[in-house]
């Protein structure tokens, strides 16, 4: 196929040598499989601010640290550099985020390289070679269901001990190979010590997938995951071969009715765009 206008100058400076073809286009990014010498991997090309479908992308980015003063102090301006130097945090964040989840022990996708943002990194495959599916498109019998599912606990606990928080998890950002579910699409990851909205975004992301498995698993419907994680980072708890139980006990302060109004819009919003996502694939 003909090669994208931004994935030109990694052909012109020999990291790809042919665009075989477009895999997906989603809010963040559009994806491509490319050659890169004998091996095939995957292109992904970051949209600009203005074109990405990500909402509130401000709550993901807060928290993030910027080593330069200089490039600080632009980003809060809002000056063209400073809308520049954001829009490099927002799409190195994800090489950082796979790096740091790799070491931690969760499967996600290796990366390879990063220019003129895009982001080469590996093309997760199914046995017979091909594009590995998203866990949407997978049917599950129950036991692998319930399978999966503590795996994928297991995952958000090791991304939580390594200081992250996925922000956008669901059955739309994990792909299923032989070897079962791979996290993918991370440039919202959040600093979880240092985001206020750290616990929301995992509550959510928890929730998300939980709803998903309990739809081959009643069991897990109703169980309480993504409570009992945090309130165990929260005590200091929280360790990579720690034993859940799904289950949680609320203390019994009263809620803040801002912060549930807000919870509630946000779970109306995120199940909205999950219908578009389920007819964009139909």
């Amino acid at each position: 196929m003909k090669t994208p206008k931004r994935i030109q100058p990694l052909v012109d400076d020999g990291l790809v040598d042919e665009v075989i073809s477009r895999l997906m286009s989603g809010k963040e990014a559009d994806i491509y499989v490319v050659r890169c010498g004998d091996q095939v991997q995957c292109a992904k090309v970051y949209k600009e601010a203005a074109k990405r479908g990500f909402k509130q992308a401000v709550h993901y980015q807060e928290g993030r640290k910027v080593r330069s003063t200089r490039r600080a102090r632009a980003m809060e301006k809002g000056s063209k550099f400073g809308r520049d130097q954001q829009e490099k945090v927002w799409q190195t964040a994800e090489v950082d985020a796979l790096r740091r989840l790799a070491d931690a022990g969760v499967r996600v996708p290796r990366p390879y390289d990063m220019l003129e943002g895009v982001l080469l990194m590996e093309l997760i495959t199914d046995d017979a070679g091909d594009v590995a599916p998203r866990l949407c498109d997978v049917v599950l019998t129950e036991e692998q269901a319930l399978e999966d599912h503590a795996l994928m606990m297991h995952y958000v606990v090791l991304m939580l001990c390594a200081g992250l928080v996925h922000g956008d998890l669901s059955e739309f950002n994990v792909l299923v190979d032989a070897y079962g579910p791979v996290v993918i699409d991370l440039p919202q990851a959040v600093d979880a010590a240092a985001n206020n909205h750290a616990e929301a975004f995992l509550l959510r992301d928890v929730n998300n997938m939980t709803r998903y498995y309990g739809q081959y698993a009643p069991a897990l419907v109703g169980s309480r995951y993504g409570e009992e994680i945090w309130a165990l980072y929260e005590a200091g708890d929280l360790h990579p071969e720690v034993s859940l139980t799904g289950e949680f006990e609320d203390s019994g302060e009263a809620a803040n009715v801002e912060d549930v109004l807000a919870e509630i819009k946000a779970a109306f919003e995120e199940e909205q765009e999950r219908q578009e996502r389920l007819n964009d694939s139909d």
